[in-house]
């Protein structure tokens, strides 16, 4: 195409004129950059990629002078001890590659790197878009490695897998090894079995017989005693447990048949079914196996988001000289210094320039947002468009982001009472099921006693409560990934079970109906010896304490001196301390009854009110129509506020609320919704989080707005990441949508169970099909669950 890159197949911009020479025509190039790669590409011989390709190569993006200075951080020893392994002399590495699109890539990228000296081996997938690669670090160097896949237009950079994912991978290799053992032996043993059935051997002397029997159980032996074994491990463990687990009756009928077909070869007598327990267990694997693919796409969230974490930080000094290190050495209150485009390595203060900050990974809104001086970032969120100076305030598990991870983790551990009832169902139904087999077998057996065999294996098989057990905490599992992709962190496993039967939501005023971005409206002085700045001096130095909302409306106000000392925060009512002997108070107008007005604070100076603060505080956009929405679903709203001025009221009114209490303490929070659940109502709290503990604890659902990196401190089972209304609102969405999809698991599974085992027990169902009705039944629960990740 005349118009299209040559490169990357990109529309050529208008003024840009550029080209390269291929089999002796020149082609035009959109840019300098895929200029660049193309004649890299052409000049070093490997000109078949353009011939071979299937699909356009990624746009090339020239390297800049700060991007090659961050390349030779990765060959600093103590970055490299977090994605390099060491074997003598050679280091592998593990590289995440941006651009691989087909097979014709793979090449393009091997035979670049094998030109290099000291390459030993390169191995790329393009499906996972990774290569591994082999070096002598003595002839070349990790990022002459990077740089030279950049020279051709792939971009790469070391991939880090998290410990927990490193252990899925261990497992899934595990689920591969013994399904490739079970799948090559079936096969073998298959091709004896047959030969037999069709009579290819008929004719033959009885020995020739046995003889194959015994290379059947030469060949079906690493099958059960290898891709079998971890069958027989978990059940023998649950009966060390007291327990009877699903594995027990599946181990019963590999090994029972496994057992008997091994009799039958020594003894010489009877039938041996080796082909059949092969096949079993082959097909038993695969259904684990899918099974656990499907699971790991639930829980794959959670596994990225440590992957977020950047390996290297670029340390600032005293003299503004920067230093590339490691991102897990740096230590509190070091300085690091962020450019455009870059991950926070770290949580931190903005102490310098400003910027915009993609918080989507936390919050799932897409918005930039705005940071400034004294603003809070957050590790693994990315760096729009400044460059800014932190100070680090959390580092490791006190991050934000270990916190969500953990705090997640959490959720998922705990045992909703449901999920109780129904590990104690399975348990029942298991101890029913070897009962039923056991009836079976004694039933069948003087009818047939060889067919007494296999119907007795297909019951233990077929109607294996596996499906039942997985019902609900995949739907568990896959609702809080998707509530944590939006924004909703769930802390307590009974959250989504207590969402569906609310009835009535308390909301608290400031900061949760509000914006709780406060600005001074006015200052009435109550006495004439103090004048405006004196008295705003006083309460912008108590306020540096607080973690109120209002304290940000004194936050750009610098005291001329450090006026108070013993600064104490009385929940409910305010914060005090001392200044030169006198007692200094900012809080609630009533706060020594001795004061009353419909201010939002006031300054009271040895227990005399000083001044009266008024403020604005600007309504949520959103609070209207989550009070409608909620009304409309049936929920009664209400509020309950700390403010004693009439903002309260107003507030009220304007968004229709059932009802309202202001000037209400902890105490009278709590109080009030105890009093509602004793009228049998099931409450929800929605506030911020500060000092709202004990209401929090009376709640039966406590949600609250963001509360940065202290969540875990928080009382609240649900954390809004985005401080959104509109998350409440989700959260019921996906709540009653996790609740029909577990109503339709359950149904599945039972009827699966119920409709099943009168069939097997009739010898309807052979052994095989049994094993894929168990497998498709399970699989169709996961299937069933993954779509709450659609949401």
């Amino acid at each position: 195409m005349a118009n299209s890159c040559f490169h990357c197949l990109e529309p050529i911009p208008k003024g840009f004129v550029g080209s390269v020479t291929f089999e002796g025509n020149a082609q035009p190039v959109c840019c300098i950059g895929c200029q660049a790669v193309a004649e890299t590409i052409i000049s070093q011989g490997m000109s078949d990629y353009y011939t071979y390709r299937t699909e356009s190569a990624g746009k090339v993006e020239e390297l800049v002078p700060e991007q090659l200075k961050m390349l030779l951080s990765y060959d600093n020893e103590e970055i490299q001890e977090d994605f390099v392994e060491i074997s003598g002399e050679h280091k592998e590495v593990l590289l995440s590659v941006e651009g691989i699109s087909c097979a014709a890539c793979a090449w393009l990228i091997e035979k670049q790197l094998l030109a290099l000296g000291g390459i030993i081996r390169v191995d790329v997938n393009t499906s996972t878009h990774r290569a591994m690669i082999v070096w002598q670090d003595k002839h070349v160097k990790l990022s002459d490695i990077i740089k030279s896949l950049m020279e051709i237009g792939y971009k790469a950079y070391p991939f880090q897998a998290d410990e927990e994912a490193a252990q899925k991978q261990a497992v899934a290799k595990a689920y591969i090894r013994r399904l490739g053992v079970a799948g090559l032996m079936t096969m073998q043993v298959m091709m004896f079995a047959f030969a037999m059935y069709f009579g290819m051997f008929s004719g033959m002397e009885e020995d020739f017989e046995q003889y194959f029997r015994w290379i059947s159980l030469v060949l079906a032996s690493p099958v059960i005693l290898y891709s079998a074994m971890p069958f027989l491990t978990n059940a023998v463990k649950g009966l060390k447990a007291k327990q009877l687990n699903m594995d027990l009756p599946v181990s019963l009928a590999i090994f029972g048949a496994y057992g008997a077909s091994t009799y039958a070869t020594f003894m010489e007598v009877g039938e041996v079914y080796f082909e059949s327990i092969c096949m079993f267990t082959f097909l038993l694997l695969l259904g684990k196996y899918l099974e656990f693919r499907a699971r790991l796409k639930a829980s794959e969230f959670t596994a990225n988001l440590q992957k977020l974490l950047p390996l290297t930080a670029r340390k600032v000094d005293e003299n503004n000289n920067e230093q590339h290190i490691a991102a897990k050495k740096l230590k509190l209150n070091e300085l690091i210094l962020v450019k455009a485009g870059e991950t926070i390595p770290a949580d931190g203060l903005v102490i310098k320039g400003h910027t915009t900050v993609d918080e989507s990974m936390m919050t799932g809104e897409h918005l930039p947002v705005k940071k400034y001086q004294g603003h809070q970032v957050y590790a693994g969120t990315v760096n729009h468009d400044g460059v800014i100076t932190l100070e680090i305030n959390k580092i490791g598990q006190n991050t934000l982001l270990n916190q969500i991870i953990r705090l997640q983790h959490n959720a998922l551990t705990k045992r909703p009472k449901l999920v109780e009832i129904t590990d104690k169902v399975a348990q029942w139904f298991v101890a029913c099921l070897l009962v039923f087999a056991s009836i079976t077998a004694i039933g069948w057996y003087p009818i047939s006693p060889d067919k007494a065999f296999w119907v007795t294996i297909s019951v233990l098989v077929a109607t294996c409560p596996c499906a039942l057990s997985l019902a609900i905490p995949t739907a568990l599992t896959c609702a809080v990934a998707s509530l944590t992709k939006k924004g909703i962190l769930i802390k307590e496993a009974h959250v989504l079970e207590t969402a569906t039967k609310l009835t009535r939501v308390a909301f608290d005023k400031t900061g949760t109906l509000t914006e709780g971005r406060f600005s001074i409206k006015h200052i009435e002085l109550l006495q004439t010896e103090y004048n405006e700045q004196q008295v705003l001096d006083f309460a912008a130095a108590l306020e540096r304490f607080s973690e109120h909302p209002i304290a940000r409306a004194f936050a750009h106000i610098t005291p001329t001196e450090n006026l108070v000392q013993d600064v104490e925060v009385v929940a409910g009512s305010g914060i005090r301390g001392h200044w030169q002997g006198v007692n200094i108070a900012l809080g609630k107008s009533h706060w020594f009854d001795n004061h009353a007005s419909f201010a939002q604070a006031t300054l009271f100076i040895n227990n005399n009110a000083v001044a009266d603060f008024y403020f604005n505080d600007k309504v949520k956009n959103n609070a209207e129509t989550v009070v409608e929405q909620l009304q409309q679903a049936g929920l009664t709203c209400h509020m309950l506020t700390g403010d004693s001025s009439n903002a309260g009221k107003e507030l009220s009114q304007q968004l229709a609320l059932n009802s309202y209490q202001s000037a209400c303490t902890p105490e009278i929070k709590q109080q009030a919704v105890e009093a509602w659940s004793k009228q049998g109502e099931i409450v929800a709290m929605v506030g911020d989080g500060i000092n709202d503990s004990p209401v929090f604890n009376s709640a039966h659902l406590s949600v609250a707005m963001d509360t940065g990196a202290d969540i875990s401190k928080n009382t609240a089972d649900v954390v809004l990441l985005n401080s959104d209304l509109n998350a409440i609102l989700a959260l019921q969405q996906v709540a009653k949508q996790t609740r029909r999809i577990v109503k339709q698991n359950l149904t599945i599974s039972l009827l699966y169970n119920g409709s099943i085992l009168p069939l097997a027990a009739l010898g309807l169902i052979p052994p095989w099909i049994a094993v894929i009705g168990m497998s498709a039944s399970s699989i169709i629960v996961i299937g069933n669950s993954l779509r709450l990740l659609k949401l």
